[in-house]
């Protein structure tokens, strides 16, 4: 009789590989002061922001949000419940610095500044502000434009 070996469900976690960082979900603004409106993809346009999203502004720092979903899940949020345009799954952004630059689908983005939490996110929850403190997300600016869809891959290119 063959022996059989009994994986301990803690032992299980090292023998599968993260899966690389991914888009998990994409919002676009149709106003300001308006609710995000979900989208399976969006068109980076260079240095504006995301098509159809009110806050693209030309020259801006500011043209597109990125928040790992791990802090909504932690902080209890619903995606899109803090106005952010990208959703990433796995990719720890407070160990991105300004100047990073990250491939999503067609386009290419550089890390401009952290996000701040502002009253709005003190608005959802009292204490939240405080909360997500450095955990706000990552603004960023389109350098290379082209199409994000929901699923692709996030790829950390070296400066």
């Amino acid at each position: 009789m063959e022996a059989r070996k009994v994986v301990i469900l803690s032992e299980a976690k090292d023998l599968v590989e993260k899966s690389p960082p991914s888009v998990a979900r994409l919002f676009i603004s149709p106003a300001h002061g308006l609710p995000v409106r979900e989208v399976s993809e969006v068109r980076a346009v260079p240095d504006w922001g995301l098509e159809g999203c009110a806050h693209a502004r030309r020259g801006s720092k500011r043209q597109v949000l990125l928040i790992d979903a791990e802090t909504l899940q932690e902080m209890t949020l619903d995606p899109g419940q803090v106005k952010e345009n990208v959703v990433t799954q796995g990719l720890d952004q407070r160990a991105l610095q300004r100047g990073q630059r990250l491939r999503l689908g067609e386009a290419l983005l550089e890390i401009t500044i952290p996000c701040s939490p502002c009253n709005y996110i003190e608005s959802l929850r009292p204490g939240l502000e405080a909360a997500m403190r450095g955990r706000r997300g990552m603004l960023a600016r389109v350098l290379e434009g082209g199409v994000i869809r929901t699923g692709d891959a996030i790829e950390l290119i070296a400066n």
